[in-house]
């Protein structure tokens, strides 16, 4: 046994190897071509390899070299701003060799080994650092600076640590026991990387989306799962996450979607200018695009790549965002690896160990305190991809036992042009309960309950629209008819949601209360009037009502909201006076 086989049988991406010496996981080269792979499986002097590329026109007998490695992704200036392949090889770089078609067996760094970036000390000579440590930092964008850490396994006193201008690769620092450190770090993609504790999800993920920060909240560190079927508006709701929540880094995991979404993503985002900043979205951004005609095998590692990145940056101390669309595909491409190995099937062919390798993802979500004592946190949104839109289906109800946040998005809203199209009676959050004290002391001390009044109105309506639908709205009591109109403005003025309107793009939470304030005290008012005399069609049809719907695509909306409620009310009261 050496380090040198050959390959014995080919069955799609999965390669059965004679003759090497390899470990679980080692990263090898197949073929004359040097394709890459990764063991995934022993048998005695065999060795079942899934190729990340295309392996059509290798021929069995052609060589297989063991490179000894683990599948690693490179880390350290120059993430930030890239759009990888599943692989982390740059996009750019690729296109530049090669054109626009990515040729078979080409290697290209994760970073710019050569470019030279301005290196800032924080610690001196004579300091003790350990794992994880902080020691410098470099300006890596406009808006995010890079902090430069002691990789794991190393730590000791520094000897010498010098400023200045260095690639990634010069020595910056040494320590006394001749540890000689780069900015430059190696890390195995399968490998959580470590932390010291994980925090409970005291603390929300501030999203601007008012439907989610006020009904369905996330919290940092948390999980949340889209499911929708096509053209209900996965990626525009990503998007929003991306562009508006309060995460300093996004990472974007394209998980082999149709080329022409992905290309609409490559080409949306560099434009997508962050609000927080006034600079491109980019600057905090690390993209990673996995086609659908991509190698199957590549759309594991993606998911792996993605989630390591992320872990770097909350290392650093930042709060990361993580999208992956979709974790459908992903399981497709397990199905189908599964399939080559001619493991028993489970459920709609799916391996066995769905769930299981589900979990393995989303478990790398959290918030932590990191070794370098700082907190830093990854909150992973995954979108699923149901075949026509079937939440019973394996993946869906897969992920619905992991996260605990439930987005369900309903092609039947989108139809009727309802954005962002979640189901509010399917959705759900398991977070309010840690969360609620955080909204009591930085909102209103009554934030829980205004939520509770709003979704029971919603459930109330629901169980109304049925009544409706066979005898009409007039046969309703007049307060029940009052419910349904004040349901329909908590749908109209409040769950709907403008992403390309400047305005209404982004409600902060103080906004959102005072939104929801509105809409009930509209309600209680209007019982006041209904009780006294007054007409519903008198006090629904006040003009100060329209104002305060409409007020809320207006600049300045947040100041003038307490007025416009106030003038409302009178208006409200008038109508009694009128009556009587």
């Amino acid at each position: 046994m050496s380090d040198k086989g050959s390959i014995y049988r080919i069955s799609g991406p999965v390669v059965t190897v004679t003759g090497i010496d390899a470990k679980m996981y080692d990263v090898v080269r197949v073929g004359d071509e040097g394709l890459m792979g990764e063991v995934i499986e022993l048998h005695g002097e065999k060795a079942v390899i899934q190729v990340y590329e295309d392996t059509s026109g290798i021929r069995p007998g052609e060589p297989v070299i063991n490179t000894g490695d683990t599948l690693s992704v490179v880390l350290g200036p120059g993430l930030l701003t890239q759009i990888y392949d599943g692989i982390q090889r740059p996009l750019k770089v690729l296109e530049e060799k090669m054109g626009v078609f990515i040729t078979r067996g080409v290697d290209a760094d994760g970073i710019d080994m050569e470019k030279i970036w301005e290196f800032k000390p924080v610690v001196a000579v004579g300091d003790e650092v350990s794992s994880g440590q902080v020691i410098g930092t470099v300006q890596e964008t406009e808006t995010i600076e890079h902090r430069i850490m002691v990789p794991l396994g190393k730590g000791g006193v520094v000897k010498e640590i010098k400023g200045g201008e260095f690639n990634v690769t010069e020595i910056i620092c040494t320590l006394e026991d001749g540890s000689e450190l780069a900015m430059l770090q190696r890390w195995p993609v399968r490998s959580p990387r470590p932390y010291i504790q994980k925090y409970a999800p005291d603390t929300p993920l501030v999203t601007g989306q008012r439907i989610l920060d006020f009904l369905f909240p996330l919290a940092k560190g948390g999980t949340a799962g889209i499911p929708g079927p096509f053209g209900s508006g996965k990626t525009v709701i990503q998007q929003q996450l991306a562009k508006w929540s309060d995460a300093q880094i996004v990472v974007y995991i394209g998980c082999g979607e149709r080329g022409n979404e992905m290309t609409e993503v490559l080409t949306e985002f560099p434009k997508l200018i962050d609000p927080n900043s006034g600079k491109p979205l980019m600057n905090r951004t690390v993209m990673i695009a996995n086609t659908s005609n991509m190698p199957v095998a590549a759309r594991e590692a993606s998911v792996y790549t993605g989630v390591t990145i992320a872990e770097y940056f909350r290392d650093m101390g930042y709060d990361v965002a993580l999208m992956a669309d979709s974790t459908s595909r992903w399981a497709e491409a397990m199905r189908e690896i599964s399939s080559r190995l001619e493991e028993m099937p489970g459920e709609e062919g799916y391996p066995a160990y769905l769930s299981s390798r589900l979990a393995e993802f989303y478990e790398r979500a959290g918030r932590v305190e990191t070794l370098s004592g700082a907190a830093g946190s990854i909150s992973i949104i995954g979108a699923v991809s149901p075949p026509g839109g079937d939440i019973s289906e394996p993946v869906s109800q897969g992920t619905l036992r992991i996260v605990k946040v439930f987005w369900g998005l309903d092609a039947g809203l989108a139809r009727q042009r309802h954005f962002p199209a979640i189901a509010w009676l399917s959705s759900y959050s398991l977070y309010p309960a840690t969360l609620d004290q955080w909204y009591r002391d930085n909102v209103a001390t009554d934030f829980p309950e205004v939520r509770t009044k709003i979704s029971s109105l919603l459930q109330v309506e629901s169980e109304l629209q049925e009544i409706v639908q066979l005898v009409g709205s007039d046969a309703l009591p007049i307060d029940q008819q009052l419910t349904l109109e004040v349901a329909r403005m908590i749908r109209e003025y409040f769950l709907q949601q403008n992403a390309f309107h400047d305005v209404d793009t982004y409600s902060n939470l103080d906004l959102q209360y005072k939104m929801a304030v509105a809409i009930l005290s509209f309600q209680d008012n209007a019982k006041l009037a209904l009780d006294a005399g007054a007409m519903l069609e008198d006090v629904v049809n006040i003009p100060a009502r329209t104002d305060l719907l409409r007020g809320r695509f207006e600049e300045g909306y947040g100041e003038r909201i307490d007025e416009l409620v106030a003038n409302m009310n009178k208006q409200i009261a008038d109508a009694v006076e009128a009556e009587n």
